[in-house]
């Protein structure tokens, strides 16, 4: 059976390759909803994630004659919509005044407050920080890249990619902390 969802998939990729709209829309379906979540992550909201959904459709569906099959299309996919959001940073390069990260160095956090979070919540603190900040947060955290290899990806010194993820952390903290402390006086005068 996985031999032949294998041969399938190699029918719809040459299929792609040749122009095939039909085929396009088949793979799109198959994997617009997790790549939209990919690019949700690098996206300041869900509109911005949609633009980047779609051109990285379009970078897949021109760029599908070099798959090589080694490895998984859809990891090869994702790598795209990373790229394109990469991209878009960098077009952008937008600069955003520091915050004084000093007034987090006395605060401490619980880390089993993140716990008690939906992944929507945090999604959208995670789209609260910077641009800069969450691109770093996203490609260190949930990419598993190397802070060599965001430095090289964004244009930017190690040590600047280690300190932007330990502010983009350190607000993010501050963030969890806000919004539980608000939830928890909100519970504590309900009836």
């Amino acid at each position: 059976m996985q031999s032949q969802n294998l041969k399938d998939l190699k029918n719809i990729i040459e299929n792609c390759a040749s122009g095939d709209s039909k085929a396009q829309e088949t793979l799109y379906n198959m994997f617009a909803p997790k790549m939209f979540g990919v690019c949700l992550r690098y996206a300041k909201d869900s509109t911005e994630a949609e633009d980047n959904l779609q051109d990285g459709f379009v970078k897949v569906f021109t760029n599908i004659k070099k798959f090589r099959h080694e490895g998984s299309l859809e990891g090869w996919v994702r790598r795209i919509m990373v790229n394109v959001s990469l991209e878009k940073y960098r077009k952008q390069n937008m600069l955003y005044p520091v915050e004084d990260v000093g007034i987090y160095d006395t605060q401490k956090y619980s880390d089993d407050i993140i716990e008690k979070m939906t992944a929507d919540e945090l999604l959208k603190l995670v789209q609260e920080l910077t641009p800069r900040y969450r691109m770093v947060f996203n490609l260190y955290v949930i990419e598993g890249l190397s802070h060599k290899e965001i430095s090289e990806e964004m244009e930017i010194s190690i040590g600047t990619s280690k300190s932007n993820l330990a502010r983009a952390r350190d607000i993010l903290k501050r963030k969890v902390q806000k919004l539980y402390n608000s939830v928890e006086t909100n519970s504590n005068y309900s009836v």
